[in-house]
């Protein structure tokens, strides 16, 4: 299987090495730049499936080289890291189509966790794009842009987070949805307060897909929840 490839961009050389010598023993291609211009001409040659780049940094900053590959790349993900934990800059990096956003100092396995979060969101086997509106599940016929779920002459609109919760467990059909994946995805963390209202959302889903006996949401102790979709 291919390797993921990761253009890391990063200032401080000890936490840059640290960071790609982690990240390639965990199987990664991992390319490493030390400003934001060296980050962005190795874009330029390379495709990447995902980038991390600090924001301070000499030459280019990162916010500056994130708009510059957003003109080349308009889908490709983007972490920013930074030691700054003002609202502004948070605010800003979404703004500029960020996926994620994590302030210094952050453990190695956090940060991995995110990566993995939103490589598994975006190359999932089933493609997010808007000119692919249905997701056929049972007799139900899903359509997770218009948040409907329709089953002959019934519709079910659904709330935004029905909506994405049920895209990623059909993402997921016949597998584990991990618990605290489906958190950080939608919620953006896995507090105990989200952890409930999630549950609140799966009990709602069930209800829905009733309907359908081939279709039946379980959950897996410790871990999430399974879409199970039988054939009929």
């Amino acid at each position: 299987m291919q390797k993921f490839r990761l253009l890391v961009v990063e200032d401080d050389p000890n936490l840059g090495t640290i960071l790609a010598e982690y990240l390639r023993a965990k199987d990664y291609d991992v390319k490493l730049c030390e400003d934001g211009q060296e980050g962005f001409d190795s874009f330029t040659k390379r495709e990447y499936d995902l980038v991390i780049s600090d924001v301070m940094m000499p030459k280019k900053d990162g916010f500056t080289m994130a708009t510059e590959i957003r003109k080349l790349n308009s889908k490709v993900p983007i972490i920013f890291l930074t030691a700054k934990s003002m609202k502004e800059d948070t605010i800003e990096g979404f703004k500029l189509g960020a996926d994620d956003y994590i302030t210094k100092p952050f453990s190695m396995e956090e940060l991995l966790l995110r990566i993995n979060a939103i490589l598994r969101r975006t190359k999932s086997d089933v493609i997010d794009d808007e000119n692919i509106k249905d997701i056929q599940l049972g007799m139900f016929n899903f359509n997770p842009n218009e948040r409907t779920l329709v089953n002959g002459d019934s519709s079910d609109k659904l709330t935004s987070k029905e909506s994405q919760l049920l895209k990623l467990l059909a993402q997921n059909k016949n597998e584990v949805l991990e618990r605290e994946f489906a958190l950080k995805a939608i919620w953006g963390d896995d507090s105990y307060f989200n952890s409930r209202s999630m549950d609140v959302y799966i009990t709602k889903l069930r209800k829905y897909l009733r309907p359908d006996s081939n279709l039946e949401i379980i959950n897996v102790h410790g871990k999430g929840f399974k879409l199970i979709v039988k054939k009929a």
